[in-house]
């Protein structure tokens, strides 16, 4: 074989591994930016990692059985909101469709956006904290000074009482933590390139 051929051959070689470098960088950087929504799906659709699931009906019966719900609520940093439970705690039958309020306040100055993040403990009861309707499934909007109540309608799925991990659950703990969202800049500001 010749200079020339061994030359182009090994040309073809670099090339090729250069290539298929570049598809590992690119796919890596895919599936860094598709890991954080992948992983609150696989949550939601599973209750792992304490995350309640959201139903599209009530439960199908309801069982003599009480468990204690117990409401947490908290801001994150830079949250200028005051945010508590109406209820500290309320007895659920398994399978009873309930209502429960949050409250929050603006103490600003000034509109502040927040949107709440939630999770559940035990972290094996998650899978069986089933909500149909919260505050938590949209940005919640308040003017200075403005204080609102938030519902949330949940159950407690009876198939619990199946679970070898969490049948024994008496008390089930919903924790909310409300976080400021960043204001979208106006079509003036993303026009004129100030969007920070």
């Amino acid at each position: 074989m010749s200079e020339n051929g061994t030359s182009s051959a090994l040309s073809r070689s670099h090339r090729r591994t250069a290539v298929w470098c570049g598809a590992v960088v690119v796919a890596m950087v895919g599936a860094s930016y598709a890991a954080v929504p992948l992983y609150r799906m696989f949550c939601n659709a599973t209750g792992f990692d304490g995350t309640p699931r959201i139903a599209s009906k009530p439960a199908d019966k309801v069982l003599d059985r009480v468990i204690n719900v117990r409401f947490d609520a908290n801001v994150g940093p830079g949250m200028p909101w005051r945010f508590e439970p109406v209820e500290g705690k309320v007895d659920v039958k398994l399978g009873e469709t309930t209502l429960a309020f949050y409250r929050a306040t603006n103490t600003s100055d000034h509109t502040i956006t927040g949107s709440a993040t939630f999770n559940v403990f035990p972290e094996q009861s998650a899978p069986f904290f089933n909500k149909l309707e919260c505050f938590c499934f949209q940005e919640q909007t308040l003017a200075p000074g403005q204080s609102i109540e938030m519902p949330v309608s949940f159950f407690v799925d009876p198939a619990i009482v199946n679970d070898k991990d969490a049948r024994g659950t008496t008390h089930i703990t919903l924790s909310y933590t409300f976080y400021p969202v960043a204001p979208k800049p106006s079509v003036a500001e993303k026009r004129d390139g100030k969007t920070g």
